[in-house]
């Protein structure tokens, strides 16, 4: 069953290679969504995926790309938008 998630990455995430990362441990995992930087700094993501996957995600999440220091990921669920594939806005 394919669910949707919503997370907010806090700390020093970007400039730091967090978007193509991320998009690149998505579609590892084959996760449909996308990723944005946000102004106050923080990175934004939906990813729709099985439970499995997404959980596998948000670990990744929690520490991120070498460089990040992810001091909290905020997830919220929500409803299914059947993204086609995984982009960087």
């Amino acid at each position: 069953m394919i669910k949707h998630i919503k997370l907010t990455i806090k700390g020093r995430v970007q400039g730091v290679w967090f978007r193509a990362s991320t998009k690149q441990e998505a579609n590892n995992l084959t996760i449909q969504g996308f990723v944005r930087n946000l102004l106050n700094g923080d990175v934004y993501i939906e990813a729709e995926g099985t439970e499995d996957q997404l959980q596998k995600f948000i670990v990744w999440c929690e520490k991120g790309p070498t460089n990040a220091r992810v001091h909290e990921v905020i997830k919220t669920k929500g409803n299914l938008e059947y993204f086609s594939k995984f982009d960087i806005k």
